[in-house]
C-alpha cells in the first residue's frame, strides 16, 4: 500500500485574535504529532495565513518554539496569497519558500491542494 503524505494548511489571520492562535498552535501541534510518528507531513501557509511568516518566526512568539520543533516539514507560503495579504517581505526575510504551482490567473500562483490531495488528506486550519 502506498504511503501518504498529510498536508496542514494554515489560513487563519494572526490578527484575528485567540482562536487564530489556536488555529495556528493546532496546525503545528498536529503536524509535530505526525512527524512524531515518522509520517511525512508539510505544512504550507495560504490566504491571511501567510502572515504568520513574520510572527511565529519571532522567539518571543508563544508557539515560537513548536514552531521551531516542526520548521523543517514547512513546505512555504503561497505565493499570491503573500502579495495579496502583504506578508512577501516578511516571509522572504524569514527564508519562506514561495508556492505557486496552481497557476491562477491574475496571481504569481498558488499552492496547488488538488495535486497535495492526491498524495493524502489534507487538513486546514
Amino acid at each position: 500500500m502506498p504511503q501518504t503524505k498529510a498536508t496542514i494548511v494554515v489560513l487563519a489571520d494572526p490578527r484575528g485574535g485567540e482562536d487564530a492562535l489556536g488555529r495556528l498552535f493546532n496546525a503545528l501541534a498536529v503536524t509535530y504529532d505526525f512527524k512524531q510518528r515518522h509520517a511525512d507531513v508539510r505544512l504550507l501557509f495560504q490566504g491571511a495565513g501567510t502572515r504568520w511568516s513574520g510572527v511565529v518566526t519571532n522567539p518571543e512568539h508563544p508557539a515560537h518554539a513548536l514552531y521551531r520543533a516542526v520548521e523543517d516539514k514547512v513546505l512555504g507560503v503561497s505565493s499570491g496569497c503573500a502579495d495579496v495579504f502583504e506578508a512577501r517581505a516578511e516571509a522572504e526575510s524569514h527564508g519562506f519558500a514561495f508556492l505557486g504551482e496552481n497557476a491562477v490567473p491574475g496571481t504569481s500562483g498558488l499552492p496547488s491542494l488538488a495535486a497535495y490531495a492526491a498524495e493524502g488528506p489534507v487538513v486546514t486550519f
